[in-house]
């Protein structure tokens, strides 16, 4: 692993170019339009089409029963639902803390100023097949929608030749979803966004894919809501010299086995425990299942970098702005403050990041690329809407309606002048 020491201009200049690498190339947008189009205009017979297509299986009926979900529930062994279990557990009792409601504001004479907080009606989980068909995420995203009061929640995930994987299915039906289709790619967007004969249009669109999948949800943005463009897996780890080389080691890798684009980092202080880790990573290598992804992934994106200090490790990472932070120093909640940029932060030697992707509670569904400058984990928030209102008395409105005047004549929107005007003038019949 590349172990880097000055300025780290060039890795801000990386950082900067990693959503561009994740962007669509311009065949795809073209291909994925018409995708989009067809559907819309042909409904279900364009969703078997392109399942025969794209994914080689013949679909007589999208919707998954719910006797197929049921068997599938049974067919997952004890260890599997007791760890699902856990995870919904936990999910649920950290997303309940993010539940807000609205507010009434009468304090002003005459002035009721309020906010309601509504949830979308209709949610829509892409799911990817095949090894990439992750039943925590289904869980992550299903679970805060439920507390937030989503009353249809769904799943479009590409039909398999054996079936859909058994651990997608019981958690699907763990976290309450509402109903499951096979049917995958572009297409299953596209369905989504507009709907079809069998498949409800949703409000919002949530969950990575490939790159067909990430191109149709920004193509239908506007149409429907979507959560973000996912970009490959980052982890960045802040550790001082009393770090456990092989932990440190173990977590980089433990995201750098997602894609080969995926970026570990590591930031410290000490020389001497980057030359450990990178000795130890590749140690931890020469075993490890998805050995030649996650090479490319540490040969290619990974990093050490040397600082002088802890400060300076923090201004670092803060620029990075990692999807996953660990911070294995001493007394690490003394430094939280120092955190500005960050999707999900891990504290402490123990706190290892695939705590949070599976069974800690908070969200693993987080921005990438330096998203985490603007955007925020996956939460309840992201399922409802908020919708103000106000009422005003006559005499209230009388207070103030010159201010209103002015500044409508001021933008020379005369009509709206008028508006206001015409609630103190007497009413004129012919």
């Amino acid at each position: 692993m590349k172990i880097l020491t000055g300025n780290f201009a060039q890795l801000q200049a990386q950082v900067a170019t990693r959503q561009q690498q994740a962007a669509s190339r311009p065949e795809v947008e073209a291909a994925v339009a018409d995708i989009i189009q067809t559907v819309r205009i042909q409904g279900d017979a364009a969703l078997k089409a392109y399942s025969e297509q794209f994914d080689k299986t013949k679909v007589a009926t999208f919707r998954v029963s719910d006797a197929t979900i049921e068997a599938a529930y049974a067919a997952c062994s004890p260890e599997l639902l007791t760890a699902l279990e856990l995870a919904k557990r936990n999910i649920t009792s950290y997303h309940k803390q993010e539940v807000t409601g609205g507010f009434i504001d009468a304090e002003q004479a005459g002035v009721i100023r309020g906010q309601k907080v509504t949830p979308l009606a209709a949610v829509g989980l892409y799911v990817p097949g095949g090894t990439a068909a992750y039943p925590s995420t289904i869980m992550m995203a299903a679970i805060p929608a439920k507390i937030a009061g989503v009353k249809n929640i769904v799943i479009v995930t590409p039909p398999q030749p054996g079936g859909i994987n058994p651990a997608v299915l019981a958690a699907a039906k763990l976290a309450g979803v509402d109903a499951v289709y096979q049917v995958g790619g572009a297409q299953a967007i596209a369905a989504l966004a507009f709907g079809t004969e069998s498949i409800p249009r949703v409000d919002k669109i949530m969950g990575p894919g490939n790159i067909f999948v990430a191109t149709a949800k920004k193509q239908v943005f506007g149409q429907v809501a979507i959560d973000m463009i996912a970009g490959p897996s980052e982890i960045g780890v802040i550790a001082d010299e009393k770090a456990n080389p092989r932990h440190v080691a173990a977590d980089l890798l433990s995201q750098a086995e997602h894609d080969r684009l995926a970026r570990p980092m590591l930031v410290t202080p000490s020389l001497t425990l980057a030359k450990a880790v990178s000795a130890e990573i590749d140690r931890q290598l020469l075993t490890l299942p998805r050995q030649e992804i996650a090479r490319a992934s540490v040969d290619g994106e990974g990093f050490i970098a040397i600082t002088a200090n802890l400060d300076q490790a923090f201004d670092l990472m803060n620029r990075i702005a990692p999807e996953h932070l660990e911070v294995q120093v001493d007394e690490p909640i003394t430094y939280l403050n120092r955190i500005q940029n960050a999707g999900s932060v891990f504290l402490g030697r123990t706190a290892s990041e695939p705590l949070g992707d599976y069974v800690a509670g908070p969200n693993h569904i987080l921005p990438t690329a330096g998203t985490a400058r603007f955007f925020s984990p996956l939460g309840v928030q992201d399922f409802v809407k908020r919708i103000q209102f106000v009422q005003y008395t006559e005499a209230a409105l009388a207070k103030e309606a010159s201010a209103v005047t002015t500044l409508a004549r001021t933008e020379g929107l005369e009509a709206h002048a008028r508006a206001i005007e015409s609630r103190f003038e007497a009413d004129q019949q012919d």
